[in-house]
């Protein structure tokens, strides 16, 4: 039986639900943006009207009102967005156990299962659709396809509030056609790349040689092209999936953050990322998980960008090695050509806390076992008087050291691969 996947995006997400809880801007067009005052100026979502009148998801507020004078800009409220996407998942449990989230507001769903009960894929999303905005108030796009790749593809080609359904049949004239970079995981770089070689749509994409791609984009290029052919078989994974029945699969931990000021140096690069390490390490310690992987996304004031990794030397959810471990990627990878704006950090590979871990016959150990205890104190500090309630020396007198990760900032840990 062939499968039947669904991916559901609501539309508007964060504007839609701040029109929900503040009527009289509901016909107005609408913004979600930070605080230019703490460097947030920018375009974080918006609502129809505003996407009408040119505003743009990313681009700085002062550039929004430029296109739009009467935008009306709220700050971000992200407990309340998780809220709804929690009561919006709970929906989409009905209709199947595999649900695989991608950020706060989209998800996938395989269905086959319960098509029996339920009826087509077409049938699942609409009622869906009905349920979400009939309890709720807001509205989803969905596209409904035999893989993840076109049903994702399917809910952004229609929006708002719409269902497209792509077949076998008609997906050569649905989704060949169009851009190259609409394909998901086709960035700017790449996309850039393909349009080099005379691959402007995803139809060219598909048709391009499959050596030809391996050689020029190395294992990517043979996944975009599998993607690009209808080709993938990737699973649902959904975030409740099991080690040994009892213990959850996640795929990676990470906070990242625009920082109140530039920074301009080593020291206050090292802030920062211990800032962040904090709050990824006591989530891992939470989640009862060890890394195997420790990964640095910096931005700098131009907005130019990349990301690094490393391998651990052995699993661990330690603050003070992860930190070490970031910041020595860090002093690897910059120069300080240009001041940096924001930084992230993430860990990858994990592993149930229960793994063995390797002794280390000529290491340290005790000292592991010390930073392990004092961690765990640190965090049920934390956890009693908040997580501002130890701070690092470092950070005293500075005008970054009010700055909570944890509590500040959403954590996805669901990735696709």
């Amino acid at each position: 039986m062939e499968r039947i996947i669904l991916h559901s995006d609501i539309n508007s997400f964060y504007a839609n639900v701040e029109c929900l809880y503040h009527p009289e801007i509901r016909d107005l067009p609408v913004a979600v943006g930070g605080n230019p005052e703490k460097r947030h100026g920018i375009i974080l979502a918006k609502n129809q009207k505003a996407k009408e009148a040119g505003v743009k998801t990313g681009e700085a507020l002062w550039q929004a009102r430029g296109k739009c004078p009467g935008l009306v800009v709220m700050p971000p409220n992200y407990q309340l967005y998780l809220r709804f996407s929690r009561l919006v998942r709970k929906i989409y449990n009905r209709y199947s156990d595999q649900v695989e989230s991608f950020g706060l507001d989209e998800a996938w769903l395989d269905v086959t299962a319960s098509a029996r009960i339920h009826g087509s894929g077409l049938a699942i999303a609409e009622k869906i659709s009905r349920d979400v905005q009939e309890e709720l108030g807001i509205t989803v796009s969905i596209g409904v396809s035999w893989n993840k790749i076109f049903a994702k593809f399917g809910s952004d080609y229609q929006k708002p509030n719409a269902i497209t359904v792509i077949t076998r049949d008609n997906y050569k004239k649905i989704i060949w056609p169009q851009e190259v970079g609409d394909l998901l995981y086709v960035g700017p770089a790449t996309k850039k790349k393909l349009i080099k070689y005379g691959v402007y749509t995803i139809g060219q994409l598909a048709e391009t040689s499959l050596d030809f791609l391996v050689l020029q984009f190395g294992k990517i290029g043979a996944v975009l092209w599998r993607f690009a052919n209808g080709l993938d078989d990737s699973p649902v994974k959904s975030f409740d999936e099991h080690y040994n029945g009892n213990e959850r699969i996640l795929k990676s931990i990470g906070n990242s953050i625009t920082t109140p000021r530039d920074l301009k140096d080593l020291k206050d690069v090292k802030l920062i990322i211990y800032m962040l390490t904090e709050s990824v390490a006591m989530r891992l310690r939470e989640t009862g998980c060890y890394c195997l992987t420790v990964a640095i996304h910096v931005r700098n004031k131009e907005l130019h960008s990349f990301t690094r990794q490393q391998k651990l030397a052995k699993p661990s959810n330690l603050t003070r090695e992860i930190a070490e471990a970031a910041i020595a990627l860090f002093e690897k990878n910059y120069d300080f050509s240009s001041d940096i704006r924001s930084m992230g950090v993430r860990v990858t590979d994990l592993v149930p806390d229960s793994t063995p871990i390797q002794l280390d016959l000529f290491g340290n150990e005790e000292l592991r076992v010390r930073q392990a205890r004092l961690d765990d104190t640190v965090d049920d500090l934390r956890k009693r008087f908040g997580n501002l309630a130890l701070r690092r020396a470092v950070t005293i007198g500075d005008s970054m050291s009010g700055l909570d990760p944890k509590k500040d900032h959403i954590i996805h840990p669901i990735g696709y691969f």
